[in-house]
């Protein structure tokens, strides 16, 4: 792996799978962005880097990190492990927070597919879709050596008893 490489050398399992992150502690950090397009992307997760060492935080998954895109202002989160601490950027997932996650082999230009289809089944389950969450498992500098492109996709939803009752009559 290259020496100025980020990526997470460990990942979490998820593919596939419903994950509760209820309550689960996080450090997160605003960014700006344009049109969804996070600006100044690596100076950001440089800086959330050094606050994780400044506060002498843990990690998860060193390196795991989950970003959430808007129009103008969007947000990085690292999963952090129980601590406290009186920073302003530490906090916690709100008390019911279910994502579904999916590992997708290629880059953000072939992302719409595999999103579409996340959202598709989620909503056949009787669930609403909410925030996108991208985990970006490689970077151009290492993709090659390790097996390509590679995003975790992390899905938020909440359970929609009409939405289900809809489904099933």
């Amino acid at each position: 792996m290259p020496k100025s490489c980020h990526c997470p050398t460990d990942f979490p399992d998820w593919d596939g799978k419903d994950i509760a992150l209820d309550f689960h502690p996080i450090l997160s950090l605003g960014i700006p962005t344009f049109f969804h397009m996070p600006l100044a992307y690596e100076a950001y997760l440089q800086r959330q880097h050094q606050q994780i060492q400044q506060l002498e935080l843990e990690e998860l998954w060193p390196g795991l990190v989950l970003t959430r895109t808007g129009l103008w202002r969007g947000q990085i989160i690292r999963l952090i492990k129980k601590t406290t601490t009186p920073s302003r950027h530490v906090g916690h997932f709100p008390n019911s927070f279910q994502v579904h996650a999916a590992l997708h082999h290629g880059d953000i230009g072939t992302i719409h597919k595999p999103v579409r289809a996340m959202q598709m089944a989620l909503v056949d389950r009787g669930r609403i879709p909410k925030d996108l969450y991208l985990s970006y498992l490689t970077c151009p500098l290492c993709e090659e050596q390790r097996g390509g492109a590679k995003i975790l996709l992390l899905r938020h939803w909440t359970e929609s008893k009409t939405l289900k009752k809809r489904l099933s009559g």
